[in-house]
């Protein structure tokens, strides 16, 4: 199955008082991938919205911790799209050390195509469905 990759340094930011990357700051790192995913399909956040009209809307996230992940840790996040409905993608995350190639966290999100006029959900843009298929855990069309 496709997947993207992307690699994320671990900032002090990122951290706690005990440089362990504060849990929701995962949630970051996953939205950072899919901002970098998009770019890599020739797209980005506010081409999306003026072309296609649409948000994107976070409307489930889900993360299991498995191992810390510590200040200036190199973490490699990959990115696969776990499903795709009419009107909503999952995006599926796993989370490496790139050091030590342990599992550090493994989660999702659930994105909706949202109408910006309504906020409604509506219709993935199948152009935009098209290319994320190729990413699809389940390829068939």
């Amino acid at each position: 199955m496709p997947s993207f990759k992307t690699t994320i340094r671990v900032s002090w930011a990122d951290t706690d008082a005990a440089q362990v990357v504060h849990f929701s700051n995962f949630f970051r790192f996953f939205e950072k991938t899919e901002e970098e995913f998009y770019r890599s399909l020739g797209f980005n956040f506010d081409q999306i919205v003026s072309k296609y009209n649409i948000w994107l809307p976070r409307v489930e996230a889900y993360c299991q911790f498995k191992k810390p992940a510590k200040f200036d840790n190199l973490l490699e996040i990959e990115l696969t799209v776990g499903e795709i409905r009419e009107k909503a993608v999952k995006y599926l995350f796993k989370v490496r050390n790139k050091g030590t190639a342990e599992t550090i966290a493994e989660g999702y999100l659930t994105v909706v195509s949202a109408s910006k006029q309504t906020g409604k959900a509506i219709e993935i843009p199948e152009e935009l469905k098209k290319q994320l298929k190729f990413f699809a855990a389940d390829r068939n069309p």
